[in-house]
């Protein structure tokens, strides 16, 4: 890390302190306030070809001013410079702003006041790549293959703020690549590599692994009839569908609201495998522990225990409004840290126990086809293959399934790696992702494909 890099963030994190300590002191009356920081120094590389196409520092961060007054609430969102001169005028023009807003407002009957007196400070120390060693490094084992992906290392740092005097800092070093490889006939395997600290051997072997799977790509496709098949998911297919788990899935609000995909779960009438335990494991996680209230997280939480729902994710919102105590879950209440444990399925047999079916390297297009039912569609993607007497034999054209994660995970679930794999959120929308899954592989028998 450069020390112009270890300067601004000393900077932003005391320029964040003294924000705060502006707005506690310019508050009228019985106001409370929260404050938010998302902010990041990161460098983005872009490949095609093997060749870099496109580089750049991005260093951006964003303030989350939220009032609440007499059961009201209002909040904006500001820049954030790193500068105390410049980030302040513009934070109190909109303190000014919504204290007006505030009182017109109607009434939040399950509004979260901040509480308590919690404190954390979190940095993740990470030793990553050198701006003007990104290339070479990279593109040195691919030099003679189409690759493509994007580079994205640096600075990630939270922040959180509040009139009950709860402070928070997280930060992080870390980098993330998503990379393909394609051959002449445009076809393509997928790969991801992240952490904290660069490990050239695993980065080679990533690539080897990846250059194997090219090579069965060019023989020539298998078309399958539709069906069911007994399937090896991989753990990046395997984490596609734990996205699912967050969206409709283990949050209260959507269990007690009728709108998840786990309902028949929590009243007993459907089961998942015994094989199958899912918990949120901030111990080892590239995320903070606190959330938007200021709460800070178990370190482990089981949701669903040996095919057991034993905790859905409650924020402190759905614990008032519910009735329920609250695990200080994310606002949206979606999994933040997952962690599904492993098996007995070591990687030797993974093709001979699959024996004849389907390996999926990847699945994208997620979406669900019968929610209450659980039932999950997309497609197969990059390298998915037929295997044969526990060969692979020929990659497949791209299949539509529509499986159920109460097969996937239950009745279906022949067993799960004895490994896992961490897979990274890689989104670079708004700002970098943080955060990962920790997945093993799963064998799943009878999934379904439809066209």
């Amino acid at each position: 890390m450069t020390s112009a890099v270890v300067v601004a963030k000393q900077l932003a994190e005391k320029v964040f302190g003294e924000l705060a300590d502006a707005i506690a002191s310019h508050l009228a009356g019985a106001t409370d306030f929260t404050l938010s920081l998302s902010g990041e120094n990161s460098q983005f590389t872009r490949f095609n070809r093997a060749h870099v196409r496109q580089s750049g520092q991005v260093n951006d961060g964003n303030l989350l001013l939220t009032l609440m007054q007499d059961d009201r609430t209002a909040s904006a969102t500001v820049p954030f410079v790193g500068e105390f001169e410049t980030d302040w005028p513009l934070l109190k023009t909109a303190l000014a702003e919504l204290q007006g807003m505030v009182p017109q407002l109607p009434v939040d009957p399950f509004l979260v006041l901040p509480t308590g007196s919690a404190t954390s400070r979190t940095v993740h120390q990470g030793e990553i790549l050198a701006v003007d060693q990104i290339a070479s490094t990279l593109l040195s084992p691919v030099n003679t293959l189409d690759f493509t992906g994007i580079y994205a290392g640096g600075l990630i740092f939270r922040g959180y703020a509040d009139s009950a005097g709860q402070r928070h800092w997280f930060e992080s070093t870390s980098y993330s690549l998503d990379f393909s490889l394609f051959d002449p006939q445009n076809r393509a395997v997928k790969g991801t590599f992240a952490g904290n600290q660069w490990q050239q051997a695993k980065f080679l072997d990533k690539i080897d692994q990846a250059k194997h799977q090219l090579t069965m790509m060019a023989r020539p496709a298998k078309t399958i009839e539709r069906g069911q098949y007994r399937t090896y998911l991989a753990p990046a297919a395997v984490a596609e569908l734990l996205h699912m788990f967050s969206w409709g899935g283990v949050g209260e609000a959507d269990l007690q609201q009728g709108n998840s995909a786990f309902g028949l779960l929590r009243q007993g009438q459907r089961q998942l495998s015994p094989k199958f335990t899912l918990q949120e494991n901030f111990e080892q996680a590239n995320m903070p522990r606190f959330n938007g209230y200021g709460e800070v997280a178990p370190l482990q939480l089981p949701i669903i225990q040996q095919g057991q729902l034993v905790n859905s994710l409650v924020s402190s919102r759905s614990a008032k409004e519910y009735k329920t105590p609250s695990n200080y879950a994310s606002r949206g209440e979606h999994l933040r840290a997952p962690e599904i444990l492993t098996g007995s399925l070591t990687a030797d047999q993974i093709l001979p126990r699959l024996e004849r079916g389907l390996y999926l390297s990847n699945l994208h297009y997620l979406n669900w086809s019968d929610h209450p039912n659980g039932r999950v569609t997309g497609m197969t993607r990059y390298a998915c293959f037929w295997v044969e007497n526990g060969e692979i034999v020929a990659p497949i054209e791209n299949l539509r399934f529509d499986e159920s994660l109460y097969h996937c995970f239950g009745d279906g679930l022949m067993d799960l790696t004895t490994f896992q794999e961490t897979i990274p959120e890689i989104d670079t929308y708004d700002c970098r992702g943080l955060g990962d899954s920790r997945v093993p592989g799963i064998l799943v028998d009878d999934f379904t494909y439809t066209l």
